[in-house]
C-alpha cells in the first residue's frame, strides 16, 4: 500500500480493511487513556493533537468520538503522504460531522511547521528503517509536549495473528500481503527501547498491549511534565 502507483480503488478497499482491523485490535483504545489523562490535566483550551501517517483517518475519528463522549476538548489534525488516503479520511470525517483537519505531509522529508500538545502515530514505525525511526522521533519530539505511539511487536505469535486476522477481516490482497510484511519488519521491544534512547527520549515508557503491540509514551521534561505525564 506504500506504492504510490497502487490503484485507487484497491487502496480504498485496503483502507476499509485496515479500519476493521484497527477496530478489532483496539488501536484507538490503546492510545486513548494516555490522551484522556493529558486532556484532563490540560489548561488553556482544547488539547491540540496531530495524528501522523493517519491512513484512512479512522484512529483520529475514533479519538474525536471518545473525547466527545467524555466531554474533553480535542483540536485534532491528521496528516498522511497519500492523497487517496486523505480523500477517504476527509469524507469519513465529514460524514461523522467531525471537525478534523487533514493535510498532506511527508513527515520524513518535510518539516512540521506547527507545535502540538500531543502527537500520535500508530502502525507507522514498522514501515521505516532504524535511521528513519530515530529521525522521526526527533522530529516529533521537537514539535510536541507529549508523544503517544503504538506499533507492532515482532514475534511468531504476532505473525500468526496477522495471518489469521487479515484474512478474516479483509478481502483485500494488499492487506493480506502488507499485514505479514509489517510483522516481519516490526521491532522487538528491546529494539524499540534502544531506538528511543538513540533519539534522546530516555524517559519514554514502553508497555505491552494486545494483540502483540507496544505503547510508547513520552512527555517533554520541564515544570509541566509532572502535570501532563501520560
Amino acid at each position: 500500500m506504500d506504492d504510490p502507483a497502487v490503484d485507487a480503488d484497491a487502496h480504498v478497499a485496503a483502507l476499509r480493511g485496515l479500519r476493521r482491523i484497527n477496530r478489532v485490535s483496539r488501536t484507538a483504545a490503546t492510545l486513548w487513556p494516555s490522551i484522556a489523562r493529558i486532556a484532563q490535566a490540560h489548561r488553556g483550551g482544547a488539547l491540540s493533537l496531530l495524528d501522523v501517517a493517519t491512513g484512512g483517518g479512522d484512529v483520529p475519528l475514533s479519538l474525536w468520538r471518545r473525547a466527545r463522549r467524555h466531554g474533553l476538548a480535542l483540536d485534532i489534525s491528521a496528516c498522511d503522504i497519500s492523497e487517496t488516503a486523505l480523500g477517504f479520511a476527509t469524507a469519513e470525517a465529514a460524514r461523522a460531522g467531525a471537525p478534523i483537519r487533514f493535510f498532506r505531509l511527508d513527515v520524513l522529508t518535510e518539516p512540521l511547521t506547527k507545535r502540538y500538545d500531543v502527537i500520535t502515530t500508530s502502525l507507522f514505525l514498522h514501515h521505516l528503517t532504524d535511521t528513519q525511526i530515530v529521525a522521526l522521533l526527533n522530529t516529533l519530539a521537537a514539535q510536541a509536549d507529549h508523544l503517544v505511539i503504538s506499533d507492532l511487536i515482532r514475534s511468531r505469535t504476532g505473525y500468526g495473528l496477522a495471518l489469521l486476522g487479515t484474512r478474516l477481516l479483509s478481502g483485500s490482497r494488499i492487506v493480506h500481503v502488507d499485514g505479514l510484511k509489517s510483522v516481519r519488519a516490526a521491532l522487538t521491544l528491546p529494539e524499540a527501547h534502544a531506538l528511543a534512547a538513540t533519539a534522546g527520549l530516555d524517559s519514554a515508557v514502553f508497555e505491552r498491549r494486545w494483540p502483540r503491540r507496544f505503547l510508547m509514551t513520552w512527555s517533554r521534561p520541564g515544570p509541566t511534565a509532572g502535570r501532563h505525564e501520560p
